[in-house]
């Protein structure tokens, strides 16, 4: 077997860690993933974790996925778990005029953690999953590190994991590009070979996530749009449907393009003309470092405000609170209240946090 490939968790011989669980998703990566594996000699076992009814046709394609494959799967219920650790909060973030990043919450306090109990349930040492990035180790520490592919990169979200989890981990896909896998999931015959990539928030599948709040019955703040010159603009919808750095859906005419700059805590939304929507540094909460050590103030890193930003260099601040603040080397846009402020040394991420405010 090439540990290059396996791309984690440090692999002893073939012996010692012939068997792993696999967390599959109805989709190519996933069964591609399974596949690596079972090549380089692992005996693969599946589970495909139901978060909601909407992932109800996900479990299937990954019942389908596993025949094909000739891997048993187990479908493990998970929804209690996501509903109080992911749907709630989410939820509950966007009415306070926040913008949640569904998957960084759901990564260390559901799907991992899921992963590991049902793997520790069958005496299973190491599990996998398809996501697009790697895991290194360096002085007995493990960290996770930027995928090969630029383009496909899903570090940033498994930034919160903890070495309980990383310990263990594999990221077959670490090495590859996406038309890789999906050459071999079709040299495979796989049915999911052309299937569409999945959707960012996988348990409100038409994207309205505005209307599934509603539906839900939570009271949104209410409050009126400021101009870039501080006039009254009239009412909004209610602040769970704009997000900073937004420009198009705002509903109003002003005669030039403008953008949401910030959501005050009150529930007015600030608008500025193009350009002002750059910032000198933000706020962090939530603060966690994947070695346990503390941030200490000066230190440099590269910081992404999003998942598909570019890194910007960035200096550690004003280290307090469970959190710290960043100062960004040249102003950054848009970022957003409740999306993860990711570090990363290099290739590796360092830690990160959750975005509370921006410094103009």
């Amino acid at each position: 077997m090439s540990d290059e490939i396996c791309s984690g968790a440090g692999f002893g011989t073939y012996e010692e860690q012939d068997k792993i669980l696999i967390g599959m998703s109805g989709g190519v990566d996933s069964a591609v993933c399974a596949r690596i594996l079972r090549e380089q000699g692992f005996d693969v076992q599946g589970v495909v974790l139901r978060f909601s009814p909407a992932h109800d046709g996900a479990v299937e394609a990954a019942r389908q996925a596993a025949s094909q494959l000739g891997i048993p799967l187990i479908v493990e219920d998970c929804s209690a778990s996501f509903e109080e650790n992911v749907v709630a909060p989410f939820c509950e973030s966007y009415c306070r005029g926040e913008t949640p990043s569904p998957c960084v919450l759901c990564n260390p306090a559901v799907k991992f953690r899921v992963l590991c109990d049902v793997a520790d349930r069958l005496g299973i040492r190491y599990i996998a999953t398809g996501h697009y990035a790697r895991v290194e180790e360096n002085g007995g520490i493990y960290y996770v590190s930027k995928a090969e592919s630029a383009a496909r990169d899903q570090s940033y979200m498994l930034y919160a994991l903890g070495q309980d989890v990383l310990s263990r981990l594999c990221l077959p896909l670490g090495e590859f590009e996406k038309d890789d896998i999906r050459a071999m999931a079709a040299e495979s015959g796989l049915s999911c070979a052309d299937a569409p990539d999945s959707q960012e928030i996988c348990f409100i599948p038409d994207g309205d996530y505005a209307a599934f709040i509603a539906a839900r019955g939570l009271s949104d703040k209410q409050g009126r749009f400021i101009g870039p010159d501080g006039e009254d603009l009239g009412a909004h919808k209610g602040v769970s449907n704009y997000t900073v750095g937004q420009r198009k859906g705002l509903g109003i005419a002003y005669g030039e393009p403008v953008f949401v700059k910030r959501i005050l805590p009150g529930g007015d939304v600030e608008l500025a003309r193009g350009g002002s929507e750059f910032f000198s540094g933000i706020r962090v909460r939530d603060a966690v470092r994947t070695d346990g050590a503390a941030f200490e103030n000066g230190e440099r890193f590269e910081v992404k405000i999003r998942s598909r930003a570019v890194p910007a260099p960035c200096t550690v601040a004003d280290v307090s609170g469970g959190g710290f603040t960043l100062l960004f080397d040249e102003p950054q846009r848009a970022p957003a209240p409740g999306q993860s402020a990711v570090l990363y040394d290099g290739d590796r991420i360092a830690g990160g946090g959750v975005i509370s405010e921006m410094i103009d």
